[in-house]
């Protein structure tokens, strides 16, 4: 009898260590993250390639997977519509014209707070703006993001459609179109397209944003019930991504490419266009961060312009507060990456 005690208690003491190094082991083990992007590798996704690079996603408890993407509107409506990934990367102009359809989606942080959107003219055409473009050749994409705004540009210098030949190409010709010298500009996504074009044809850009067009670019959203289900996680995501940012803008921006490169080896990546890429982009963040603000967090008064901005080119007719598309609070200060040299 006192045996069959003894071994009773020797198998209650090692089923209970047992279950508690499993509860152990699963409270350690790190959150499944799976990110759909806007494009192919470029310059944007420096910030989740680095930090992937570098094990801050690790770090952090998160066990994230990075999937390219074919297009921010398309990335919208994956992210919002299913259950297959937990956040986006994408341009947030095609996140809030989703919404206001009725797409469950809220942006959860913002990195280039000034619109990417505008137009790219030769260093020596003499084009400073709208006004100077009558008469001129201007290339451009029915179906992207750039064409709701054109008439809107075009007004602020007096001109109208008619005033200009406008050229639809599609998006993958673009460059080829502008670089030959078929056309005079070409109406593009700015940081994108100025780094490619900047050995064959060296060039200016003009910003939309300049002409009382402003909205919110590059960032990360997700769909409500993900916001619901796994908002913790999802800021982690937000809060390591926010504060890679400000570690490449302090002065790593080699690091950055080279992060790209390693995590896309297939790519057959030139870096010379990666380094113009997030050298342009900076100026889209609106750095340094105003006092008080981390970078990545949205700022109010941006998404109110926006919503004015997309309002007035019809493109969005319901949802009149800013702060509608914004789930606040997900960025958080990282300063152990932030401030790592």
């Amino acid at each position: 009898m006192t045996l069959s005690l003894s071994r009773f208690l020797v198998w209650v003491f090692a089923t209970c260590a047992a279950l508690t190094f499993a509860a152990a082991a699963s409270a350690q083990a790190p959150e499944k993250i799976k990110v759909r992007l806007d494009w192919t590798p470029w310059g944007a996704h420096a910030a989740m390639h680095l930090a992937q690079q570098k094990g801050w996603y690790k770090a952090a408890g998160l066990d994230v997977e990075i999937e390219d993407g074919n297009g921010s509107v398309t990335t919208v409506q994956i992210v919002g519509s299913s259950d297959q990934f937990d956040l986006g990367h994408a341009a947030l102009g095609p996140m809030m014209i989703a919404r206001d359809k009725g797409l469950p989606v809220k942006a959860v942080a913002v990195f280039a707070r000034t619109s990417d959107l505008g137009m790219l003219v030769p260093v020596d055409s003499g084009i400073k703006g709208p006004a100077d473009l009558k008469g001129k050749k201007v290339a451009y994409t029915a179906g992207s993001l750039e064409a709701p705004f054109i008439d809107a540009f075009l007004a602020a210098g007096g001109l109208k459609r008619s005033d200009l030949e406008l050229v639809n190409v599609d998006a993958a010709a673009k460059a080829g179109t502008y670089v030959s010298g078929r056309t005079d500009a070409v109406f593009s996504t700015i940081p994108f397209f100025e780094a490619i074009v900047a050995q064959p044809r060296p060039s200016n850009s003009i910003r939309f944003a300049d002409y009382k067009l402003p909205m919110p670019s590059f960032g990360l959203f997700t769909s409500e019930s993900k916001l619901a289900s796994r908002r913790e996680a999802i800021a982690k995501f937000a809060s390591v991504t926010a504060a890679a940012w400000q570690y490449i803008y302090n002065g790593h921006e080699d690091e950055a490419v080279d992060a790209i490169v390693a995590q896309r080896p297939q790519a057959k990546l030139d870096k010379k266009i990666l380094r113009g890429q997030i050298e342009s982009l900076r100026s889209f963040f609106n750095l340094p961060v105003a006092a008080g603000q981390t970078l990545g967090a949205p700022v109010a008064t941006d998404w109110n312009d926006a919503v004015k901005t997309l309002t007035d080119a019809n493109l969005i007719k319901s949802i009149r507060n800013g702060a509608d598309f914004v789930a606040p609070g997900m960025v958080r200060p990282m300063p152990a990456i932030s401030g790592a040299k």
